[in-house]
């Protein structure tokens, strides 16, 4: 008699989602445990090593670059987009608001350009400075071209008057040729940072003003970027030198890679954000670079008459605010100047 097959023979065989349901259920085996875990040790070693050594050619390249530019560039980025942000967002939504910006920065860089010029021997007064430069901003935005001249006329009198009655109350014998030199210095101070940030201010306060506003804070971002970039990749070791015995970092080099990125970059904003023809565009860039340029290397010869390497180190990574300011505010009345030249040639 044949023999009844065994249980496991006749059980119909089980299908794959049982198997897999099953296989879930089974208990895992203490050493399987022990080999995941070593394989998730091994995986997070080596994931730290290469994020280790990540950080370490990092920072050894930032630390090329800061020698080599004397500049944190992380933390210099970093702080340049904050106030890129700041700055983009005032013009485009509430252009007003731009002003209260430009007031905080003017405020800053004349407080520490009087420092540096205090510790240099110069006597400057900077609550005068102050009170004459917020006046010259409230009037750059609010009376106009031809009221401003005016304006700037009492404020250049002003800290001359306040310097001169100043110096003659103190009677302490002071040379006259010091105090020929501190009434010089406190109108160029009032002519330098006050006076040059409300032309920005009369430029925002004309119809599509914010636009071009923002158009030369861009090019004279691009033209610096531009220069830097192309300074550390051609320029390295100083090999053709602009300006050594002012700027002896700045090089041919770094100035045509700031003329390409100009010209390219006013193109684009005429096109696109001024509404201009694509010609007008070289010709403003070609201007800001100019301006930026003749600023940039002149606060480096301040700085170098002053004997000093930053105005001040309230930016880190950029050094003082009229470190920033130095290629803006000459900008700012070719900015005006190419508005009115261009801004009628405008597709309306």
């Amino acid at each position: 008699m044949p023999e009844a097959p065994d249980a496991d023979e006749t059980a119909p065989a089980a299908s794959p989602s049982r198997r897999r349901a099953d296989a879930r259920r089974a208990p895992v085996s203490g050493d399987s445990v022990t080999a995941i875990e070593s394989q998730l040790r091994a995986m997070r070693t080596d994931a730290e090593q290469h994020i280790a050594h990540a950080r370490a050619e990092f920072d050894q390249a930032n630390e090329r670059i800061k020698q080599r530019t004397g500049r944190d560039l992380i933390v210099a980025i970093l702080i340049g987009v904050a106030i890129g942000v700041v700055v983009v967002a005032s013009l485009i939504f509430v252009k007003w608001l731009f002003a209260f910006f430009a007031l905080g920065a003017m405020v800053l860089a004349v407080f520490e350009f009087s420092r540096a010029l205090q510790v240099s021997g110069r006597r400057v007064d900077v609550v005068p400075q102050l009170a004459a430069g917020v006046l010259l901003l409230a009037s750059g935005f609010l009376a106009g071209l031809w009221l401003h001249w005016v304006a700037t006329l009492v404020a250049v009198a002003f800290v001359i008057v306040w310097r001169l009655t100043a110096q003659l109350l103190a009677d302490d014998g002071r040379a006259y040729n010091e105090v020929l030199a501190d009434v010089l210095v406190a109108a160029f101070v009032q002519l330098y940072v006050p006076f040059l940030t409300s032309i920005a201010m009369i430029l925002l306060a004309e119809d599509g003003g914010e636009w071009w506003v923002l158009a030369f804070l861009i090019l004279a971002v691009v033209a610096d970027t531009g220069a830097y970039v192309s300074g550390l990749t051609f320029g390295r070791g100083g090999r053709h030198p602009m300006a050594p015995r002012i700027s002896p970092k700045k090089t041919w080099e770094g100035f045509a890679g700031a003329c390409v990125a100009a010209l390219a970059a006013g193109v684009v904003l005429a096109v696109f954000m001024l509404q201009l023809p694509w010609w007008t565009g070289l010709i403003f860039g070609a201007v800001v670079l100019a301006t930026a340029t003749v600023g940039d290397l002149g606060e480096s010869m301040l700085k170098r008459d002053l004997g000093i390497k930053d105005m001040s180190s309230w930016l880190p990574g950029h050094g003082g605010v009229l470190d920033r300011l130095d290629s803006i505010l000459p900008s700012a009345t070719a900015a005006l100047a190419t508005y009115y030249l261009l801004a009628p040639l405008g597709v309306s």
